[in-house]
């Protein structure tokens, strides 16, 4: 499986770790781990964007009429199934945007009692998730999405202490 991962940030949010290579695996690896229940495409595209909390909080408030900051926020590129006439072989199929707020990111890890590292990796498998299709409007959906993040980190060798 090929997985393109545009990877923006900002001159405040600019970060060493994870690098560019290792998001590049996860999402590969989450994609491979998550392939069954995926169209029979084998390559992907999307756009993972680290930012600060005033960008998040813009996106929020014009995106979801919450005005306030928020760990992370996706927008998927496919509302529903792609139609096979939609579907070109030959190039990726684009899924869509993952925005992170890096400084929200840092102090959730801090609260949760685990690395920047491990929240960002949470995180971006939470937006993940969303661009798939999944969502949680109720508890039981919650924690099917949570436990389902818990599964898409261990493979690629992450523990969550406390999700």
């Amino acid at each position: 499986m090929n997985v393109d991962v545009i990877i923006q940030t900002t001159a405040t949010t600019a970060i060493a770790e994870p690098s560019e290579n290792t998001w590049v695996l996860w999402f590969e690896q989450w994609l491979a781990t998550l392939a069954p229940n995926l169209s029979p495409i084998s390559a992907y595209e999307l756009t993972l964007r680290l930012t600060d909390d005033s960008e998040i909080q813009t996106l929020n408030r014009d995106y979801r009429q919450i005005d306030r900051p928020t760990d992370v926020l996706a927008f998927a590129a496919l509302e529903a199934e792609p139609v096979p006439d939609e579907i070109i072989e030959s190039e990726p199929l684009y899924l869509g945007d993952i925005i992170i707020s890096l400084p929200t990111a840092e102090k959730q890890a801090i609260a949760q009692g685990h690395s920047t590292l491990i929240e960002l990796a949470w995180l971006a498998a939470h937006g993940l998730l969303h661009l798939l299709g999944w969502d949680h409007p109720d508890e039981p959906q919650l924690h099917r999405m949570l436990a389902q993040q818990e599964v898409l980190l261990n493979t690629v060798g992450l523990t969550v202490i406390n999700s």
